[in-house]
């Protein structure tokens, strides 16, 4: 019945900036893609500020709660208060706008529209307005203290729970109109506060009944993550109470991370309600070129086989998107198909398709990719892990799930397709993508080198290793990445800035932007976590690191004084918070010749 698009931190990761051009275009794919089920979630906080003032909150309240837009999907989840906030009232004007232009074009194409609804979470001004209301301070979330997590959850019993729940949702549905689903996620990466059945059952039938207050029709969408995040607290009983706390069918379960970790396995096809199979594929909108392709071509088949299978539809969930277009189309086509593909020939089909032509070579290639960096097989967990994109240390993971030779061997055959496809803007993406991936392998091997001769007391080695990585590859690499403009810094953070009304918001918006694909919090609580490779940031960025590791190690080995990973930490830290406040302005348009700093890489570095 439903092919589902879209993960609730997309909207922070990489919608954040959009503007009505950028989300028609995506509004339009999803259409040609089939897509009939997502979000639409823009715009949620100028309503939630309605209502919060209507009951009595004031300013200053809730500038306290609401974070900055590079954030807000997990200041809407509870985990996050006030980091990078508050939101300027410009910001609730455009983002409204948004939001009336994307459901009305939604609907337009027949699709079902999601709106976002109440899920118990409110800011600490309600408790002076209603001072006997019984709400209970969460505990913090993943490295965030109190200061910008630990947000307050309403009892499910307190009758302050339906009266805010159904107020903002008939406030939604005055302004956009409804197609009767939405989601809410209580428990989010959050433990609840008891693990008693009973309280479970409480907390999901509150949250349904403070929707069905609103609107009778209501079916419930709801993430199914936290039971694979937590599965020491989720037991089958906690489960169970969970999902049982709503009527059977008035609920639709996202399997989020069914490529890997599917939860539909072990809870009996979630206790009877109804469920979508869905591919996350990937996290932070990280780069790296990424698959699972033989789990997503069997699981969403074995799934609905499963003995008493309660499976509605299929869905694609990245965090991130703007990574790895081949996984999406292909789980796209999978939506519509009776059984698994034939994949080396779905690929070389992909490959013509996506040029516009025929090609030997880039057929080949596509196949490479295929059975080596698109072919993880067991728990597989997209976290690009590379040291290139990682704070540098002496314990740095170089493993691979795949053969690097199939990547270089691929780069050489997409190369070598360059003088019949060069004129295709997908060729010239993949050329990058895949040129890209080439040489985060080669950092590896060159952090290898610097490690090795550090921990034999080879300076002549360390000092040749360290000085082509810092002095030559970094920089050739970010002069790939600018020749193309989605690998650019200045993208981002120009559209960043686009958003503001004045300097003071494009000042603050960027400080967002440039802040969340780097410490993601103000003292690197979530490091690294969306790392980007981007023309401008991996040389500002990346390569300052490491040229500072790679200073500090030759410092230890001429005085004789043992590395201390601590001491490091708190150097690099100066250098990754000056990145976020150098005030450099990227460019936003691409330089240089893509085929040519290919071919140029590829001379010097082909193993």
């Amino acid at each position: 019945r439903y092919r589902y698009y879209q993960n609730v931190c997309a909207q922070s990761y990489s919608f954040a900036w959009w503007d009505w051009a950028r989300w028609e275009r995506e509004i339009d794919w999803m259409a040609l893609s089939g897509i009939n089920l997502a979000p639409a979630f823009a715009g949620q906080e100028a309503v939630w500020q309605r209502v919060y003032r209507n009951l009595g909150l004031n300013q200053s309240e809730i500038d306290k709660y609401f974070t900055g837009p590079a954030f807000l999907a997990w200041n809407r989840m509870g985990n996050l208060r006030r980091w990078a906030g508050p939101l300027p009232p410009a910001w609730h004007f455009k983002q409204l706008y948004l939001q009336y232009r994307i459901v009305e074009r939604m609907r337009s194409l027949g699709m079902t529209t999601v709106l976002p609804a109440f899920a118990g979470h409110v800011p600490q001004g309600i408790l002076r307005v209603f001072p006997r209301v019984n709400a209970t301070r969460l505990g913090h979330w993943s490295h965030f203290d109190c200061t910008y997590s630990c947000v307050y959850l309403l009892d499910p019993e307190d009758p302050m729970f339906q009266v805010i729940g159904t107020l903002f949702l008939k406030e939604l549905i005055k302004e956009f109109g409804t197609d009767h689903v939405y989601s809410a996620d209580t428990f989010n990466e959050m433990t609840p506060l008891s693990s008693d059945p009973a309280y479970l059952s409480r907390v999901s039938n509150a949250v349904f009944r403070s929707m069905t207050g609103a609107d009778p029709k209501v079916l419930w969408l709801m993430q199914g993550w936290l039971f694979q995040h937590q599965p020491d607290f989720w037991q089958p009983a906690q489960v169970r109470a969970l999902l049982h706390g709503v009527p059977l069918g008035r609920m639709i379960v996202l399997d989020l991370f069914a490529e890997s970790k599917p939860v539909y396995q072990w809870t009996e096809s979630f206790y009877g309600q109804p469920f979508i199979w869905c591919m996350l594929h990937n996290f932070g909108g990280n780069h790296g070129l990424f698959g699972t392709v033989e789990a997503i071509n069997h699981g969403p088949f074995a799934a609905r086989r499963f003995p008493n299978s309660t499976m509605v539809g299929t869905g694609l969930v990245p965090e991130g998107i703007e990574q790895n277009d081949m996984v999406y189309e292909l789980m796209n086509e999978l939506g519509w198909r009776q059984e698994p593909l034939d994949l080396p020939s779905w690929v070389s089909r992909y490959a013509e398709r996506r040029y516009g032509a025929p090609n030997a070579a880039a057929a080949g290639a596509w196949r490479l990719l295929l059975r080596s960096v698109y072919n993880c097989t067991g728990v597989c967990v997209n976290h690009n892990r590379s040291p290139l994109v990682r704070r540098p240390s002496l314990h740095m993971d170089t493993e691979l799930w795949y053969n690097a030779s199939d990547v270089y061997e691929a780069w050489r055959l997409l190369l070598s397709a360059g003088a019949e496809l060069g004129s295709s803007p997908a060729f010239l993406y993949d050329l990058v993508d895949v040129t890209r991936q080439a040489a985060q392998q080669l950092v590896s091997d060159y952090y290898l080198s610097i490690r090795q001769a550090f921990q034999s007391h080879a300076l002549p080695e360390l000092l040749t290793a360290g000085g082509v990585l810092v002095y030559d590859l970094l920089p050739e690499l970010d002069s790939l990445l600018s020749s193309h403009s989605l690998f650019l810094l200045g993208r981002w953070l120009e559209s960043a800035r686009a958003v503001a009304t004045s300097d003071r918001e494009a000042e603050q918006y960027e400080l967002n932007a440039r802040n969340q694909v780097t410490l993601w919090g103000p003292s690197g609580n979530i490091l690294d976590y969306a790392n980007k490779q981007l023309g401008g940031l991996v040389l500002d960025y990346y390569a300052v690191r490491w040229s500072l590791f790679v200073s500090v190690l030759v410092e230890s080995l001429n005085s004789g004084h043992p590395f201390h990973q601590d001491q490091f930490n708190q150097a690099v830290f100066q250098v990754e918070r000056g990145f976020i406040y150098n005030k450099k302005r990227y460019p936003a348009v691409p330089s240089g010749d893509t085929m040519e700093i290919s071919r140029k890489l590829f001379l010097k570095y082909y193993p």
